[in-house]
């Protein structure tokens, strides 16, 4: 396996649950600040968001809960695989976010990871409202009668 192989530029990590379990209202793009040999690990693809979520602290937006494991190759400098990271957004668009997470039943999830073409790392955070158990089986049931479209057609 070369670096070329095992070093990807087109990463594009998603949390599938998100849109199972929330309803998606608003979606916006961050940048991460990395320590390390996190960026090496996310262009291996090696990033699991199930579990994240994204709260704000005095003012700046941190993500908790996203996996990165560590690089198999690292040394002592390695990684913290589970630690918190800082996101990076403009101020106005932290401020609308504070507003809006303070309302009832709002929350700030990670959709996707993905590296742009710059090569930056970018995390695409989404303001969220929980679904309740008869919309996931709306959801469920939408699902079901695309796939059956889909299968007549062909």
């Amino acid at each position: 396996m070369s670096k070329q192989d095992r070093f990807s530029n087109d990463i594009n990590i998603r949390n599938k649950q998100a849109g199972f379990q929330y309803e998606l209202l608003d979606k916006y793009i961050a940048g991460i600040v990395l320590k390390g040999t996190e960026i090496k690990s996310i262009r291996e693809g090696k990033v699991n968001l199930q579990d994240g979520y994204c709260y704000l602290n005095n003012g700046e937006l941190f993500a908790k809960g996203i996996n990165i494991t560590t690089y198999a190759q690292g040394t002592h400098y390695n990684h913290e695989a589970a630690r918190e990271r800082k996101l990076l957004l403009k101020k106005m668009e932290i401020k609308k976010l504070e507003g809006k997470v303070e309302e009832k039943g709002l929350t700030l999830i990670p959709t996707r990871l993905f590296i742009n073409e710059r090569g930056y790392a970018k995390l695409e955070i989404a303001l969220a409202k929980g679904k309740k158990v008869h919309d996931k089986r709306d959801s469920i049931k939408e699902r079901d009668i695309k796939r059956e479209l889909s299968r007549v057609k062909f």
